[in-house]
């Protein structure tokens, strides 16, 4: 029960950083769960552990490092589109 938790927490900070952001996650609700749980890892790497703990992860080092990765991704594929 606690790994549906963790998918279903990582999958709502990575659509809650796309929606900060302004940019879509590729890949849809995978694409969110990626996002959250890579955030969450970026997050606590950069930020350290702080604040309230949902689904096991730590919320605001999560959120702040999956916006990161959202416009991280999106300034790649951005870039990748012009390219062609």
């Amino acid at each position: 029960m606690s790994l549906l938790w963790a998918l279903i927490v990582g999958g709502i900070i990575g659509w809650l950083a796309g929606m900060l952001v302004g940019r879509d996650v590729p890949g849809g609700i995978i694409g969110n769960i990626v996002a959250g749980f890579i955030g969450a890892w970026l997050g606590s790497m950069l930020l350290g552990q702080w604040g309230p703990v949902v689904g096991g992860f730590y919320f605001v080092p999560a959120l702040i490092g999956a916006i990161v990765l959202v416009l991280i991704v999106s300034l790649i594929l951005g870039s990748m589109r012009r390219a062609r």
